[in-house]
């Protein structure tokens, strides 16, 4: 029988070793190799060359999203699954315009995890089954109701860029990397970019960003 083999990425050792020991005990599955940070990770699919990757969203250097782009960029054969905490449509999207096979949360059953990755495996969809509904509105057509077209022109490029990263999932410090800017800085332009949207919280910004289409552009503006 062909093993199916897997690349762990998540920057929770515990959480890994624990992935490890559930796989490791089917005879169907080999854990390759695993990672912790982003940077590691597309280093060993492209060293590895996993049938698929378990693939966390967020990750200490970089957004998960992005990685799953480098990989499917330099490893088009590899299939990836997102393995996340994020139970919400506003990160399902994004990870299948990555290049994504599958999308599980972490509080899903053992089985659930196993199956996923056998089905993704077999070139299938596995997407958790809280996150369904969200796949069948948009087959149907069901649309969100948008935040009106004329306030994004309000925001200028650097304020929209800082919102798609917050939006990706990086931290403050890792936006402001890549920026060339303080972690302080960056935090003004969160508040900045609530003030002028007139919404509240992360996740009320992740949708904007996803209303606007900058997250499905992710990959072609980060190579």
């Amino acid at each position: 029988m062909k093993r199916i083999r897997l690349l762990l990425v998540d920057d929770h050792t515990v959480l890994r070793s624990g992935l490890k020991a559930l796989l490791g005990s089917q005879s169907d599955l080999e854990v390759v190799g695993e990672a912790g940070t982003g940077h590691d990770a597309v280093q060993f699919a492209r060293a590895l060359h996993p049938d698929v990757v378990l693939l966390d969203i967020t990750l200490p250097d970089m957004s998960g999203l992005d990685v799953a782009v480098r990989i499917k960029r330099d490893c088009p054969g590899v299939r990836i699954l997102i393995l996340t905490m994020h139970e919400d449509e506003r990160y399902l999207h994004p990870a299948l315009k990555a290049g994504a096979s599958g999308y599980i949360i972490k509080r899903a059953a053992d089985s659930e995890v196993v199956t996923a990755i056998r089905a993704v495996a077999r070139g299938e969809m596995a997407i958790h089954s809280s996150m369904t509904k969200a796949l069948v509105d948009d087959a149907l057509g069901v649309r969100k109701v948008e935040s009106g077209p004329s306030e994004s022109h309000r925001l200028s490029d650097r304020e929209r860029e800082v919102l798609r990263l917050i939006a990706l999932g990086y931290t403050y410090e890792q936006i402001g990397e890549n920026l060339s800017v303080s972690s302080k800085t960056v935090a003004t332009y969160k508040a900045r970019l609530m003030d002028k949207l007139g919404i509240k919280g992360r996740n009320a910004l992740v949708r904007y960003a996803m209303e606007q289409g900058w997250l499905e552009a992710a990959d072609e503006q980060k190579t």
